[in-house]
């Protein structure tokens, strides 16, 4: 299994980084899974010397413009998401817009799209995990964020890609506003798999209190081998990762052979 780590906020030795995160799945069918916050995932594609004409689908993780922008710069691509992702959404404290760059309407004509809430798989070892159970007491309980019509935001349409392999299972997560932990255990209910090998992407995990500390739990429970904080996780969580569990960094450019 090879990914291209397309976006993400740290830039690597030849690609640049931005607040965003874009993920290439380089197998039997080439996914993308997220477009960053600009066309920069197709200029570091072309740095990398990876072809983007030929994938099979797009995946986008949820809503938000930091995940979902680079939509603008391609089309005519399957593209698989949760309904609730096209929802208008803002921040709580300057009501500037968060959401993505295109209306339900604008992607139905630029795309072929598919609107998955429940599990979809994209092929029979590749599923896009559709909406989240939040069922533990720690993840997912603060927003600040909201809606249009000014109800309080909790992302519901954030998702995952659960990836069955050899060793186990591997996530990969663009924000997990769901929870990380709530994701990895909807990714083995949903593919039957207990043993979870990787996990790679945005945990969003910013701050060294509970909720850190309990996912780190989770995690060291799990015997997860291979652990790639990225996009949005402060510098202070990745580096405790790092020390509690021999997480590795990744970059823009980062190409992950699993």
């Amino acid at each position: 299994m090879r990914l291209f780590i397309l976006v993400d906020d740290k830039s690597g030795n030849i690609c640049s980084g931005e607040h965003g995160f874009s993920v290439l799945i380089g197998e039997k069918q080439k996914i993308l899974f997220d477009t960053g916050a600009s066309d920069l995932f197709l200029k570091n594609a072309q740095k990398l010397n990876v072809n983007l004409e030929d994938i099979s689908h797009i995946v986008l993780s949820h809503g938000h413009w930091d995940h979902g922008n680079g939509l603008k710069f391609i089309k005519n691509k399957r593209l698989v998401l949760h309904p609730g992702s096209f929802v208008k959404r803002y921040r709580d404290r300057d009501d500037s817009y968060i959401g993505l760059p295109l209306s339900l309407e604008e992607a139905k004509i630029n795309f072929d799209l598919v609107l998955a809430k429940e599990p979809y798989f994209i092929v029979d070892d590749i599923v896009f995990l559709g909406e989240i159970p939040r069922n533990n007491d720690f993840e997912a309980k603060k927003t600040t964020w909201h809606k249009e019509d000014k109800e309080e935001d909790f992302v519901m349409d954030d998702s995952a890609l659960a990836i069955k392999h050899e060793k186990g299972l591997i996530v990969i997560a663009g924000c997990s506003h769901s929870g990380i932990c709530n994701i990895i255990e909807y990714a083995k209910e949903v593919t039957g798999l207990n043993k979870v090998y990787s996990v790679i992407g945005g945990f969003h995990l910013n701050n060294l209190d509970d909720v850190t500390n309990k996912t780190i739990e989770y995690f060291k429970k799990e015997n997860i081998e291979k652990v790639y904080p990225s996009h949005c996780v402060s510098s202070d969580v990745v580096k405790k990762f790092i020390e509690e569990l021999g997480a590795e960094t990744i970059r823009s450019g980062s190409i992950l052979n699993l």
